[in-house]
């Protein structure tokens, strides 16, 4: 089997399991379904980790070709192409790998629901939409596998569809999107207006000999091109990876079942903007306005969306919240030219927040679909495989030295510290302060979780849940007065303990390759001399081992062992004292900002919507009803209508009417050529 056949395996052995579940799923058993499907998904990781060995290990060339072409129209190809380099092959590690083990969570996760086929059928055609989208070496493809894992995600967030949240929910992020996806396409436009091109290696071998090229956005308003396109692009990565102020749709997208929140917050869709800049690092590495832009949309996001994790009771939300905030890390890396960086926290962060959101997901089986943390307590000893395994993804999330995210998410603050552009020194101080306020936020939701008292025995509590697949009104969710909390079933713990291993250990063993060597040489471009955080990192870095030790001088380790500490006394040992703190800031409004998450889902509900619904009403009864129905079509037919009613009654049906008519009329015109006669005269 040659190489480009495997590489088109990897993507349609996903879409085949698809289809067949999502077909034929009324004709073949549950069993089938799943089958079918994780078979799919295991081939293309099995073949994702062969291809990675090949190029990382064994030397094979990278691969950039063209598989199928769709159009030409005016000498310019549409093609579908796969760019399989070291980037592409470990992002298909990746998602192939998160993926696979969601399959499998699900089958104990769903194991009741009636749309179980159809739920297996949207996964692994998401898996399929995400190796597109990662597999591409050209635009096209790239725009096809976005939108892919928009359409894909839509189905999934709303997947109870019966639910108005759910589908309130699907159709926020669905039109989120759209507002990023439209900056996107405008971006891919100006490549193909000015590059003629939509091929990544033409694009990004002009690119030097454009760099001082200007775009008239308007009369008198001139801006580098690289500057606008890089913008443009990077406003669809605000909508896929959840940048402030396109961020509002993930939280909400926990309405939909928990593998997909692993799959879609963890390692697919969130992640796909984070690539593209890296993909994109040739054109963004010209352009400093564009850097910075992406450095303090990156800040800002990081330290704000981590504070309304603070005040979440919603154990997926406390997760979803962690993961905006991670996200933000990511893009600060990207606006410090880190693009390595950036990938490696991706790549960790996938890990851990998969374990984290499965590890949720297995918390709410065990809690019989209450998902309030206030009502849990004490778990640890009833779900000790769900208790460890969370631990250790808590761990690796606030940075703890030897853990995962420790090499990746300190790597990122020490190469924004080397940054020198403008807005480097308030994405600093997010990046630090977010270190506290992650290692806070993530211990609460542990310690109210699996420690302390047992709250879960109340009888009378209220608890917000997600719906339960048998009937979702009528179903009780919470344990019963004699219930208690149990194990989750192999099915769910397997992943759980499968994504716990990489989660302690794949950041150690890939921080110098990835980072420091050769592994993405010829792939990531930054420009030593004027972004030179990667290099002064690289004088700094004296193995795993060394980074781990050296931490211990650092503020960094102790914000974060500050923040497990503070949570640890708050609600382990003096609860009033978050009580008190609450009514402080319930009193001076700080709550109400953070309940209500900015005030930025009433400003494009309350304003934007509302505003296009009254600008869609004016049109709709001055355009609509008064101009075009009123005057034109029905004003029209009142005219004739007047004209008809005038002249019908000249027409008496009297024959001595029409003879004298027939006499005026001669009268009329004898008189007419008698006067201009004498006046000829």
């Amino acid at each position: 089997m040659d190489m480009k056949t495997i590489y088109l395996l990897i993507p349609l052995a996903p879409l085949f399991g698809a289809l067949v579940a999502g077909l034929f799923g009324w004709a073949i058993s549950r069993r089938a379904a799943h089958c079918v499907t994780i078979a799919g998904v295991a081939v293309s990781f099995l073949l994702s980790a062969f291809v990675l060995k090949g190029i990382v290990l064994d030397g094979v060339e990278p691969f950039n070709g063209t598989v199928y072409t769709w159009l030409t129209v005016n000498g310019i190809e549409f093609n579908v192409g796969f760019l399989v380099d070291s980037l592409t092959a470990m992002m298909m590690c990746v998602v192939t790998f998160v993926s696979l083990m969601v399959h499998i969570y699900t089958i104990g996760y769903m194991e009741e629901d009636p749309g179980y086929n159809r739920f297996f059928s949207y996964i692994s055609l998401f898996t399929f939409s995400m190796l597109m989208l990662v597999m591409a070496n050209n635009f096209v493809q790239l725009f096809f596998g976005w939108e892919a894992v928009g359409l894909v995600s839509y189905l999934l967030i709303g997947f109870w569809f019966k639910r108005p949240t759910a589908t309130f929910a699907n159709l926020k992020a669905f039109l989120v999107n759209r507002v990023g996806d439209f900056g996107f396409l405008l971006g891919i436009g100006l490549v193909l207006a000015y590059f003629g091109t939509l091929d990544y290696a033409a694009v990004f071998a002009q690119a030097p000999a454009l760099k001082d090229a200007t775009v008239t956005l308007f009369p008198g308003a001139t801006w580098s091109l690289l500057t606008v396109t890089c913008i443009l692009l990077f406003i669809g990565a605000m909508g896929k990876s959840a940048q402030f102020p396109l961020h509002v749709w993930l939280p909400d997208s926990m309405e939909g079942p928990t593998p997909i929140s692993a799959l879609i917050h963890a390692a697919t869709m969130v992640t796909a903007g984070i690539f593209m800049v890296s993909r994109m690092s040739p054109l963004f590495e010209l352009s400093d306005t564009a850097l910075n832009f992406v450095l303090v949309i990156g800040a800002i996001t990081a330290l704000f969306m981590g504070f309304l994790g603070i005040i979440q009771n919603d154990i997926k939300r406390v997760v979803a919240y962690s993961t905006l905030s991670q996200l933000g890390y990511m893009t600060v890396a990207l606006g410090a030219s880190a693009y390595s960086v950036a990938v490696f926290h991706l790549m960790t962060h996938a890990f851990f927040k998969a374990l984290l959101f499965l590890g949720a997901g297995s918390v709410i089986m065990g809690m019989h679909h209450d998902q309030d943390i206030r009502n849990m307590g004490g778990l640890r000893k009833y779900m000790p495989i769900t208790w460890i395994t969370s631990l250790v993804g808590s761990l690796a999330l606030i940075g703890t030295p030897f853990f995962s995210g420790f090499y990746s998410k300190d790597s990122i603050i020490e190469a924004v510290a080397e940054s020198h552009l403008p807005g480097a020194s308030f994405a600093y101080f997010a990046v630090v302060a977010g270190v506290f306020i992650t290692a806070f936020y993530s211990f609460r939701m542990y310690f109210l979780v699996f420690h302390g008292k047992e709250r879960w025995m109340a009888k009378d509590h209220h608890a917000h849940h997600e719906a339960d697949a048998h009937d979702e009104d009528e179903h009780h969710h919470g344990l019963g007065p004699n219930d208690k909390p149990h194990e989750s079933p192999w099915v769910v713990t397997l992943p759980l303990v499968l994504l716990a291993i990489p989660s302690v250990l794949i950041g150690y063993f890939a921080i110098e390759p990835m980072l420091y060597g050769k592994f993405f040489e010829g792939v990531i471009f930054f420009n030593h001399e004027a972004h030179p955080a990667m290099e002064m990192l690289k004088e700094e870095f004296h193995g795993p081992v060394a980074m781990a030790l050296h931490s211990l001088q650092t503020p960094v380790l102790w914000l974060a062992i500050g923040g497990v500490v503070a949570s640890y006394v708050f609600y382990m040992v003096a609860p009033a004292i978050p009580a008190a703190i609450d009514r402080f800031f319930t009193a001076i409004g700080v709550r109400k900002l953070l309940e209500e998450k900015y005030y930025m889902d009433h400003l494009y509900i309350d304003g934007f919507a509302r505003f296009g619904r009254v600008l869609g009403t004016v049109f709709w009864k001055v355009g609509d009803v008064l101009m075009i129905d009123g005057l034109m079509v029905n004003g029209t037919a009142k005219v004739v209508g007047f004209f008809s009613k005038v002249t019908r009654r000249l027409q008496t049906g009297y024959i001595y009417h029409y003879a004298f008519a027939m006499i005026l009329g001669a009268l009329v015109l004898m008189t007419w050529w008698l006067g201009g006669v004498l006046v000829s005269q």
